[in-house]
């Protein structure tokens, strides 16, 4: 599938039609959180339950979710399926969250599917004290998508947490759990063991349950359900794990082991060993879905085709070189300790600037503890999101950490990435090429300058 936006035919029209069709999305309420399943499944029943057309796998974690759903879908593509991946959040298009075949769904196909499903949806609204919410609303269209193309099989990742998220309608007969950290507390739950229960809701009778090593805290609700609900559970470092990883020019060479054998040469052109431990969740999971085995394992060729074709917008990704300009989309200290020690390995900087924006409602000392010791200096500001944290106040907590001297502010993410150029290239003898600047602090942080820099 091709992305109309890159059609030079597109008219002014279906350009003007998918904006009024975003808007009316966006005026339900971007960030307004209700946790019931009783309106999508309403709608999802008005629609005639497309989610049922296909079977799914189901991801849900703290970190780690949309680069393994992308790694799934590339391996499950690369064995001849058609897919639907739904994921969230968008870094520039609400229809990024909507992929047949790992390509976001086109304006046309979008809105179309839109039209469809408002009319059901405001009958829904009528009956229900709360109305949908976007989450809900675009998890509708992901299903009616899906349905409709139709796929073979879709992957899809829950917005947060799991047992009440909407898009545990699915009951998918793989459900996937990376690893789960402390995230979403005011929703969630304040330890390990809550937000794991909350996130092992996905998991259903009968289902294989793919999860990557957990703190212990964590490990016992997930185990405790699948004996509740009698679903077999596979375990990193017990029926499958990373064997070896090397860093290679463009990302790693990986030995997984696989619920069916050893894969051996894999290139995943991601960085980190957080990435490689996504690879082997994501290999068990398309050999749980395509029934691969102590018996029989999937061929290796089609896997390096797979996991070669993955890849991960705002996930350490490089968008400028000389200086090197990385996005990455850590926002809670799980993700960036898993951030800082691919840098660390995986990066030689002679110099590396970070530019910091975060949402008010983040752990921003324990982002700023853990970069303090791989970045120079620090350039924080704020980014698009009405939650965003002041800049001001992140640089009271910055200073703190760096101290005075090592933190510039900035008001607008377009003044705080030139800053932080600017001082990548200050008083650096010689090439530019270990002169780095790093932009972080959250997904919305990375989609602000991934609009400036990819154009």
């Amino acid at each position: 599938m091709t992305d109309r936006t890159d059609k030079p035919g597109r008219s002014g029209g279906e350009r003007d039609e998918f904006a009024a069709v975003d808007a009316e999305l966006t005026a339900r309420g971007f960030t307004r959180m209700h946790f019931s399943l009783d309106r999508i499944e309403s709608l999802l029943d008005l629609l005639g339950s497309p989610q049922r057309a296909y079977p799914s796998i189901h991801l849900t974690g703290t970190n780690g979710k949309t680069s393994t759903a992308r790694m799934i879908d590339s391996l499950l593509r690369a064995f001849g399926l058609h897919t639907g991946r739904y994921t969230s959040p968008h870094l520039e298009t609400v229809r990024e969250r909507i992929s047949l075949d790992g390509e976001p769904v086109d304006e046309a196909r979008f809105v179309a599917t839109y039209r469809e499903v408002k009319p059901l949806a405001d009958l829904v609204d009528q009956r229900s004290a709360e109305p949908l919410t976007y989450f809900d609303l675009t998890t509708a269209l992901a299903f009616a998508t899906f349905a409709d193309a139709p796929v073979d099989v879709a992957v899809v990742e829950v917005g947060l947490g799991g047992a009440e998220d909407a898009t545990n309608v699915l009951q998918a007969g793989v459900a996937v759990l990376t690893p789960i950290g402390l995230d979403h507390t005011e929703w969630l739950g304040d330890t390990l063991e809550d937000i794991a229960l909350h996130k092992a809701g996905i998991i259903h009778s009968g289902a294989t349950v793919i999860a990557a090593a957990q703190e212990e805290e964590a490990a016992r609700p997930i185990l405790e359900r699948c004996a509740e609900v009698g679903a077999t559970v596979a375990r990193e470092g017990a029926e499958f794990g990373v064997l070896r990883r090397a860093v290679a020019v463009g990302g790693q060479v990986l030995t997984l082991q696989g619920l069916g054998g050893v894969y051996d040469e894999v290139f995943l052109p991601l960085h980190g060993a957080h990435q490689a431990q996504n690879a082997a969740v994501a290999l068990a999971a398309v050999e749980a879905f395509l029934g691969a085995g102590a018996k029989r394992q999937l061929d290796v060729e089609a896997v390096r085709e797979g996991f070669a074709a993955t890849s991960s917008p705002g996930r350490l990704e490089k968008v400028r070189n000389a200086p090197t300009v990385l996005l990455d989309g850590a926002h809670n200290p799980h993700g960036m300790a898993a951030t800082v020690t691919a840098l660390q390995e995986e990066f030689a900087f002679s110099k590396l600037v970070g530019v910091l924006a975060v949402l008010g409602d983040k752990d921003a000392a324990g982002l700023l503890e853990l970069l303090e010791p791989v970045l120079d200096s620090l350039v924080v500001t704020r980014n698009s999101s009405p939650r965003a944290m002041p800049a001001e106040e992140l640089a009271g907590l910055a200073r703190e950490v760096f101290g005075p001297d090592r933190v510039q502010v900035a008001d607008s993410m377009p003044d705080a990435i030139e800053a932080a150029v600017a001082e990548a290239e200050y008083d650096v003898p010689g090439e530019l090429a270990g002169v780095g600047v790093l932009v972080t602090g959250s997904v919305v942080t990375v989609a602000d300058a991934r609009r400036l820099l990819k154009r």
